[in-house]
C-alpha cells in the first residue's frame, strides 16, 4: 500500500527551464568575452562538453564548471569575479522560476492521504544559501521533509543515500513509495535502484529533449495524473 509520494524539486514542481537557460547564455557570453577569444562556436563546444562530464560525475558547481573551461583555454580565473557571476547566475533563476500551475494543488489534495517529502539536488549552489524552495513557502508547507542532497555531506541523486535518508525520516518502506521526477539518470534510475516506484513526469509545459528509452516507467505530463496512479501504486 502506497504510503508516501517523494518529489523532486526542479521542473517537477516549479519550472526554471528558460531561466537556466538564459542564466547559462549570460555566463557563456562573459567567460568569452573574458577570455578574449575568437572562436565562439568552438568555444560552446569546449564549454558543453566540460559541463557535461561534470554532470556525469554528478559534480554540480558551476564554479567549478568555469574553472574547468578557464584551464582548458590556458587561463586562470578571477575567482572573485566567477563568485560575482555565480550569484548573478542564481539570481537569473530564481527570477525565473515558477511553480506548475496544477503543482500546489494537487499537492494539497495528496498531503490528505499520503506523507509528502522532497528529494532534491542542489544544483551546486552554495551551502550558505537557502534553497530555491524557500521561495514558495506555500508548496514547501506540504512535505513533512526535504532532502537537499549534494551539500552537508549528502552524496547528489542518483546515489541511494538521500533516497533511504527521506524513506528512514518518513518511516516508510521503499514498496510503500513513489518518487515522481523528471530527470531520467537522477530521478528515475535512482528511485529505481532503491526499490521505490518511480513516475517519470515529462511536463508538457518544458521545452526538452527527453531521453529516448525503453522503460515501463509511467510517463505522465502533468502532476494531475499522479492521480490515474494512485489505485494501481
Amino acid at each position: 500500500m502506497m504510503k508516501a509520494v517523494l518529489f523532486d524539486f526542479g521542473q517537477t514542481l516549479v519550472d526554471s527551464a528558460d531561466a537556466f537557460r538564459q542564466a547559462e547564455k549570460q555566463v557563456q557570453k562573459n567567460i568569452f568575452n573574458n577570455l578574449a577569444l575568437h572562436d565562439w562556436e568552438e568555444f560552446l563546444a569546449q564549454y558543453r562538453r566540460i559541463r557535461k562530464e561534470h554532470h556525469a560525475k554528478s559534480e554540480l558547481s558551476r564554479m567549478g564548471i568555469w574553472r574547468d573551461v578557464y584551464l582548458h583555454f590556458h587561463n586562470s580565473p578571477d575567482a572573485t569575479l566567477l563568485e560575482t557571476w555565480e550569484r548573478d547566475y542564481w539570481k537569473t533563476v530564481e527570477k525565473g522560476t515558477v511553480v506548475f500551475p496544477e503543482a500546489e494543488s494537487v499537492l494539497a489534495e495528496l498531503s490528505g492521504t499520503y506523507k509528502l517529502a522532497i528529494i532534491t539536488n542542489t544544483q551546486g549552489q552554495r551551502e550558505s544559501e537557502a534553497h530555491r524552495l524557500s521561495l514558495f513557502p506555500r508548496l514547501k508547507a506540504f512535505f513533512q521533509t526535504v532532502i537537499v542532497a549534494g551539500q552537508a555531506g549528502i552524496p547528489p541523486k542518483p546515489d541511494a543515500t538521500p533516497f533511504h535518508m527521506c524513506l528512514d525520516t518518513l518511516g516508510v518502506s521503499p514498496r510503500e513509495a513513489v518518487y515522481v521526477g523528471d530527470d531520467w539518470h537522477n530521478d528515475i534510475c535512482g528511485a529505481k535502484d532503491v526499490g521505490i516506484q518511480p513516475i517519470w513526469l515529462q511536463h508538457h509545459l518544458v521545452k526538452r529533449n527527453w531521453p529516448r528509452v525503453e522503460t515501463t516507467v509511467p510517463v505522465i505530463t502533468s502532476l494531475e495524473e499522479i492521480r490515474d496512479y494512485e489505485e494501481n501504486l
